[in-house]
């Protein structure tokens, strides 16, 4: 992919007059130096920001209808009116340009296009297929431990359930290497049937790698052949009188039929999405399934935005391109309406993946009934979306009206710190929109006590709400209502602030819980009014502790990290000649602190960069 800071053909600055035109104006001057050749373009406003990124075949072709805007809707008429430049990248084909168009709208989330907001990241099923002891895990994020994935899973739900299967089905060990590799007796999953217990040796190798052979074909489809193999040697150990054996493989026989009863109606679909859109009004929902292996890995639930005047085809085309930068690829998209340009789609796709990525709108049987599904799903969850946002809707009303506030609230921030007498201390923000709650947009301050005492709790909010505030100004990214989770003291600390560094039109707002912390017995302080103790039935009150309850979670959760980062960190620095990289070294070695207290100097030595003198000080410190 091209760098966004990455210098653009000039090719369109040429010629300017001293009379520089805007909009369609801009356009018909620089037609003639557009090349006719495959590329992106990029529009932007007198002030340098991205109005609208696009791909096209001819350039000059597409930027054409731009001079004429007259055939557009009022949306497009509105952003040509604005256009001061355009940028342009060529590129060698449309389908390459495709992938560049929808990396840059990824990156730059340009006003005019459609955007796809929903995204993130899906948990997958990693096997250490290299491991001399093959695990079987979790895996979200990057691809960088070596094995085998499978998925994605739109949920942790669904993952759990294929890890259930695959224990019970061919008893991989589910345990991180140090505890594999530092215990000696079988653990709980071995006596429940779901490991095979190759850490106390009662497995070999060449059978256990069997094992790990035949999940990862059972992942890949082949769930059929294994059956029958299991069958005959179940057989097998039956006449020769091996019952104990013999039950186990009926077991496992038994988890493989159970999934494979839940496979259903997926006859001939292995592994495929489908990708269904609904549309009502101005929303629009892009409801996507998943299937690996003959089985379902869940279902995932998009909302585009900017979506006005575009069709069906339109929107799912630009969903796919968004989605598909950051996800893994199957080899077929069952899709519910066609693509304006499927051929561009599949082409740029398939690059992507490193195989034939086939787009399939015309569908019959088992894949009309999943793309049919799929249609529901989409259709459901964009009424349940509208029902929710309107209860948000009335509830941010009500406490606009309460706050008396002269514009509609589109952004309310709830802060809570979290400390142990004084260690690990953390605040924490959270922030909540009329789409509900924005986890993007968290944010956690580490607090040092380097200017205040430790466990000062109206210093720690002070230092949070000023790193905070100085860094909104110069973002120009300011919140309508500040809730602090604390009583009168707290308020008045905000509100200090908020004065000293000159924040203009927030309200602030304590909460503080009653005498006896009971919730429903909440006071609400305020800058200039006294204290008003809602109802315990007014719903405005139950949302008010909703946004309270989510920052002190998130509170709680981001000091817990911290205080184990803390714990771990803090053992292993106090130790003579171990610097950042030794600790690492250890760390990634053993995988903690505690583990490597459990071994030997002779075995801390043999870490990369730890001489025997230093593994005999680590060893002794930590004793």
């Amino acid at each position: 992919m091209i760098d966004e800071n990455e210098p653009v053909s000039e090719t369109a600055e040429s010629g300017e007059s001293a009379l520089k035109p805007v909009g369609a104006a801009y356009v018909s001057a620089h037609l003639p130096f557009f090349p006719e050749r495959p590329g992106v373009y990029r529009m932007l406003d007198k002030a340098g920001k991205i109005l609208y990124v696009g791909k096209a075949k001819n350039l000059r072709r597409r930027l054409e209808n731009y001079a004429r805007p007259e055939r557009t809707c009022m949306r497009i008429q509105r952003m040509i009116s604005q256009i001061d430049r355009i940028e342009i990248i060529e590129t060698a084909t449309e389908a390459e340009a495709f992938l560049l168009e929808n990396d840059l709208i990824k990156r730059l989330k340009p006003y005019y296009n459609i955007l796809l907001k929903d995204d993130k990241t899906f948990p997958h099923i990693l096997i250490t297929t290299r491991d001399e002891w093959p695990q079987v895990m979790k895996h979200r994020g990057a691809r960088d431990k070596k094995g085998e994935y499978f998925g994605p899973f739109a949920s942790v739900l669904a993952v759990n359930e294929t890890l259930e299967v695959l224990q019970k089905a061919f008893l991989l060990r589910t345990c991180t290497d140090n505890v594999f590799y530092h215990r000696a007796r079988p653990c709980l999953l071995h006596q429940i049937k779901r490991c095979s217990a190759p850490c106390a040796g009662k497995i070999s190798r060449e059978d256990y790698r069997a094992l790990a052979d035949e999940a990862c074909a059972f992942m890949h489809n082949k769930s059929t052949k294994i059956q029958e193999d299991l069958a005959k040697k179940m057989e097998r150990a039956s006449l020769e009188m091996r019952f104990e054996e013999a039950a186990v493989l009926r077991d496992r026989i038994r988890a493989l039929n159970r999934i494979q009863a839940q496979s259903g109606d997926l006859d001939g679909i292995s592994d495929c999405d489908v990708a269904a859109i609904y549309t009502d009004g101005e929303q629009t929902c892009v409801q996507v399934f998943f299937y690996r292996g003959g089985r379902s890995c869940g279902n995932f639930a998009a909302f585009p935005t900017q979506t006005a005047g575009q069709t069906d085809g339109e929107i799912l085309q630009a969903f796919l391109g968004q989605f598909y930068m950051t996800h893994s690829l199957p080899r077929e998209i069952l899709l519910s309406t066609p693509l304006p340009e499927s051929d561009v789609v599949s082409a740029a796709l398939s690059a992507k993946a490193g195989w034939k990525v086939k787009l399939t709108d015309a569908v019959r049987g088992n894949r009309k009934r999943l793309v049919e599904r799929a249609g529901m799903n989409a259709k459901e969850a964009l009424i349940r979306r509208r029902c929710e946002g309107a209860a948000r809707a009335e509830l941010l009303e009500r406490l606009r009206e309460l706050l008396d506030i002269d514009h509609p609230i589109s952004r309310v921030e709830t802060y809570d710190n979290s400390h142990i007498q004084g260690t690990s201390a953390v605040g924490a923000m959270i922030v909540a929109t009329p789409d509900g709650f924005d986890k993007k947009s968290y944010r956690k301050f580490n607090i040092s006590w380097d200017t205040f005492t430790p466990g000062d709790d109206f210093g720690m909010m002070r230092e949070v709400l000023t790193r905070r505030f100085k860094r909104g100004l110069a973002e120009r990214n300011l919140p309508d209502v500040v809730f602090i989770d604390g009583g009168e003291i707290q308020l008045r600390v905000a509100l200090d602030v908020l004065r000293e560094l000159n924040v203009p039109d927030v309200v602030a707002v304590g909460v503080a819980k009653g005498v006896d912390r009971n919730a429903g017995k909440e006071t609400l302080y305020f800058a200039d009014r006294p204290p008003l103790h809602l109802e315990f039935d007014n719903p405005l009150l139950h949302y008010i502790q909703r946004l309270r309850d989510e920052a002190h979670r998130f509170a709680i959760g981001t000091h817990r990290i911290k205080r184990r980062n803390d714990t771990l960190v803090s053992a292993l620095d106090d130790i003579a000649g171990i610097g950042t990289q030794r600790k690492k070294a250890l760390l990634r070695h053993f995988g903690s602190v505690r583990a490597i207290k459990a071994v030997s100097a002779d075995e801390i030595a043999k870490v990369e960069g730890i001489s025997p003198i230093l593994a005999k000080r680590i060893f002794d410190s930590l004793k």
